[in-house]
């Protein structure tokens, strides 16, 4: 018997919502021999799907977030999915708010927000993190003849706090011989949002590095700089600005000059695969709610070859129980469609992302198979 659910659950639109409309399936079975996977054609045969929802929240998923949305579409035409990037803080009050069905966010929910989670969403469940989006973040530059550097998590450290100030400092030079370095200032541009890519880039700092001196924060804690609101108002100012330095989503690094970090004796730069390597030697955060709540703890500190410590997982948080039955079809049929092999397909091919692992996105699918209404 299939659920038809005609009624859409509208909220207030974000404001800078990008509309898609997604979701009537194919109701053809899938071909002998071939897997359907979640949130595909199988799912969706089974569920038809009509309405609006709403998300808002980190800006590094904003690309990602582009290629699902398109992907749902295709196997969805009656479902419009908004989706506002204001940054990870934002999307989460924006949910706890109730104005959104799920938030992005690239930093677990404080004690705080877990227990405004317990109000805002239907019952006594609260609500979950699902981990959809692993992704390195790149230390981005802008200098002439320059297109890669070397760098520890000290001197990383030094310029972000304000104490390296040349380009061509000691501290940088000494990691790239062979690399002819300007006397150029050093001019670092942060986030001016409250940002999950500044407090995963702080984190790292905080970790990995003995200079630091800050606590990790999603609001900018370090030397005043620039600063851009938004992960595309940050990238633009380094693009603009030769002598800049900052700190972005390593989907949108572009043409920039970006920095391998040094992990135990060797210079790591970004890739998919090894941020995945950090992601699969980690542990689960401490303070979650249940064992349906997959929130990770970094290792910044490993020193394991390949590895590239200064990654996000980037989550979808979601309420564990709608009081609507549209809201709950609609949610977690798009979860569905992030997790599965396609959606994580999608989004590696359009930011550069590292799929999650067959286990996780199975996971996943259970979890939200558990996902209630009232």
């Amino acid at each position: 018997m299939k659920l038809v659910t005609r009624t859409g659950v509208v909220m207030t639109a974000a404001v800078l919502s990008l509309s898609l409309a997604a979701c009537t399936a194919s109701n053809e079975a899938p071909a002998e021999n071939e897997s359907a996977t979640p949130g595909t054609s199988e799912t969706a045969a089974a569920v038809e799907l009509a309405g609006s929802i709403n998300g808002a929240g980190a800006s590094s998923q904003e690309s990602a977030m582009e290629a699902w949305r398109a992907g749902f579409q295709s196997l969805n035409p009656d479902v419009t999915v908004n989706y506002d990037p204001v940054g990870s803080g934002g999307g989460r009050t924006q949910f706890l708010d109730g104005a959104t069905s799920f938030a992005g966010s690239d930093a677990q929910m404080d004690e705080e927000e877990y227990a405004l989670a317990m109000t805002r969403c239907d019952g006594d469940s609260g609500a979950i993190h699902l981990p959809m989006y692993i992704s390195p973040i790149a230390v981005i530059f802008n200098l002439e003849g320059v297109d890669s550097l070397n760098m520890d998590a000290d001197t990383i450290a030094n310029i972000f706090n304000g104490t390296i100030t040349t380009w061509n400092d000691e501290a940088i030079a000494a990691q790239n011989e062979g690399v002819t370095l300007p006397d150029t200032a050093i001019t670092i541009v942060h986030r001016a949002d409250e940002s999950g890519t500044t407090e995963n880039f702080t984190e790292y700092l905080a970790a990995a590095s003995t200079t630091w001196g800050e606590e990790p924060s999603g609001d900018w804690v370090g030397a005043a700089g620039e600063s851009g609101q938004g992960t595309s108002a940050l990238v633009q100012i380094v693009q603009d600005n030769v002598g800049t330095i900052g700190y972005a989503d390593a989907s949108r690094a572009g043409e920039l000059g970006t920095v391998a970090l040094k992990v135990g004796e060797e210079y790591v730069p970004f890739s998919a695969e090894a941020a995945a390597a950090v992601v699969d030697a980690s542990p689960a955060a401490e303070g979650t709610n249940g064992e349906n709540d997959l929130a990770i703890h970094l290792d910044r500190t490993t020193t394991a070859a390949g590895a590239y410590p200064l990654v996000l997982v980037s989550y979808s948080i979601a309420c564990q129980s709608y009081e609507d039955e549209t809201e709950r079809a609609l949610v977690t049929g798009f979860l569905k469609y992030i997790a599965s092999a396609e959606g994580q397909a999608k989004s590696a091919s359009a930011a550069g992302s590292s799929p999650i692992s067959a286990d996780l996105s199975a996971k996943i699918t259970s979890i939200l198979d558990e996902i209630a209404a009232a």
